[in-house]
């Protein structure tokens, strides 16, 4: 068993190495949406019947797939972490180790010095405990002006998002003193693109893991022009190879539509 695992990573990386090769050739994803689904079934398929040791080693492995993102040239990543529904929904336990990692684990690896990511956040930090908020806002602080966006959705709640982005329209249209029929006559959707918590640019393609095909509400107003790839295997065992497969199948449908 282990020979026949020492075989495989060679073979991996010469399969990720002829995969790069094809990339040259193929349009890339400027913006990269990740759904890191299943943490607590790679514990269980693992023999770990504690989820926290699923949802660790997933908050690690993301720092993996960023660098892996990075250098296949990407330059903006979203990643659906923590929704409002998650939050509100799942059990206190494990909600509170969530939040732990987001106030320890994530934040201290993405502001290293040297790191390429400047951080953003999308959601309500209100649902989130006070330190859990500053230790975020303190890495947005530490990176900003870095080259590449990288954008985490923690207490997101998408109907919201949407819904308080007209909100706040209406409200400027009102303080201008507009009409209803003046706002129904020239609203256009750049108007409520400028209030979305969601990323500034959309998307170009959307990874989820664990064979899930759901989007789960992730980021609706910038997803609508996404090609969608759902794989196989479960977040924390998601591989290089996996990331680049997944960029290939998205320059070839791309190139199809030239």
């Amino acid at each position: 068993m282990a020979g026949t695992r020492w075989l495989r990573i060679p073979t991996e990386r010469l399969l990720a190495a002829r995969v790069r090769h094809e990339l040259e050739s193929l349009p890339a994803p400027a913006h990269l949406g990740l759904i890191m689904d299943g943490n607590r079934r790679w514990a269980h398929s693992v023999g770990v019947d504690d989820v926290r040791f699923g949802h660790r080693a997933g908050a690690e492995h993301l720092d993996r797939v960023l660098t892996w993102s990075a250098q296949a040239g990407v330059d903006a990543v979203s990643v659906y972490v923590l929704s409002a529904d998650n939050i509100t929904k799942r059990d206190d336990e494990q909600v509170s180790f969530l939040f732990h990692l987001l106030e320890t684990l994530i934040p201290d690896r993405i502001r290293r010095p040297g790191g390429f990511w400047e951080l953003h956040i999308a959601g309500n930090l209100d649902l989130v405990p006070d330190t859990t908020a500053r230790a975020l806002k303190e890495a947005v602080a530490v990176t900003r002006g870095r080259p590449r966006r990288l954008t985490l959705a923690v207490g997101y709640d998408p109907y919201g998002d949407v819904v308080d982005a007209v909100r706040q329209v209406l409200w400027e249209a009102a303080d201008r003193g507009d009409s209803v029929d003046d706002v129904v006559r020239t609203l256009e959707p750049e108007a409520i693109d400028a209030y979305v918590a969601a990323p500034d640019n959309d998307i170009d393609l959307i990874i989820r893991t664990s064979g899930e095909r759901r989007l789960s509400g992730y980021f609706p107003w910038r997803s609508v022009r996404a090609e969608l790839i759902f794989c196989d295997v479960y977040w924390p065992a998601f591989r290089e190879l996996d990331l680049l497969r997944a960029l290939r199948t998205y320059g070839r449908r791309r190139a199809n539509l030239r």
